[in-house]
């Protein structure tokens, strides 16, 4: 049944957004600012009906009027700027994380934090025959492994996030106290990068440095997640420094600089 035909209550606002993506769509690098008549003819829609939606969009934001021409509203640019600005972060990262695969042999992953929770936004799977699957979109707590370290010693914020929560005991290794998680995160910014070993499985070990944005805000944890099995804790003084420097590099890319303004 097409939507037009179905009597639903969800399909009324089902034409609207249709109609309003058909409005949009009007819009262009070559045409950013068409008139009322333009954007009729283009969609095909009832003059009356498309006059309507456009002025109920400027109203909400998705677009501006100058004159008699209008173009995207600076509340839809506005929305669209977090979207935008995560594709980018994935897009700058990315290489840097696979020049660290390339460099290590083992798995590279950016994290970001949501609340109490670290999520793989990108990564570059290891090559070797034997590892751990490290998947884009995969979710963690922040207190368990290095890449929660990071996000504790460098973003104010995401102690908050875990304080009165309980924090689940998952190996014998796994930190369980705020006071333990303290003494890690100080540790984390004397020597710029964190280290762990079996906290969320007992065979994973994983080591992670921050990446900060233009503004000098923490963007994310960089870092590598590997079997125990292969890497142990005395890796950590080669491999530490090979993290931070790519995190460095991923830091520059988006635009941090180091030096006091």
């Amino acid at each position: 049944m097409s939507v037009t035909a179905d009597s639903n209550k969800g399909s009324a606002p089902i034409l609207v957004l249709h109609k309003v993506t058909e409005i949009l769509n009007c819009f262009s690098i070559e045409a950013p600012e068409p008139t009322l008549q333009e954007i009729i003819r283009k969609t095909g829609l009832p003059s009356s009906t498309c006059q309507r939606l456009v002025q109920n969009m400027v109203r909400e934001g998705f677009l501006d009027r100058d004159g008699d021409r209008y173009r995207i509203g600076i509340g839809l640019v506005r929305w669209a700027t977090p979207g935008t600005l995560g594709l980018d972060v994935v897009r700058l990262v990315k290489p840097i994380l696979q020049q660290l695969r390339d460099e290590t042999g083992e798995s590279a992953c950016f994290y970001v934090r949501d609340g109490a929770f670290r999520t793989i936004v990108a990564v570059a799977e290891t090559r070797h025959v034997v590892m751990r699957p490290f998947l884009v979109g995969q979710v963690m707590p922040i207190h368990a492994g290095a890449p929660g370290k990071v996000f504790l010693a460098y973003d104010p914020e995401a102690r908050d996030a875990i304080s009165g929560t309980g924090l689940a005991k998952f190996t014998s290794a796994t930190p369980d106290s705020l006071d333990k998680l303290d003494s890690q995160s100080r540790e984390t910014r004397e020597r710029g990068y964190a280290a762990a070993f079996g906290e969320r499985h007992d065979d994973v070990g994983s080591i992670s440095a921050p990446v900060f944005d233009h503004t000098g805000h923490l963007a994310g944890a960089l870092g590598l997640g590997f079997p125990t099995q292969r890497i142990g804790p005395g890796d950590v003084g080669r491999l530490g420094p090979v993290v931070a420097k790519a995190a460095e590099a991923a830091s520059q890319a988006l635009g941090y600089d180091p030096k006091p303004a």
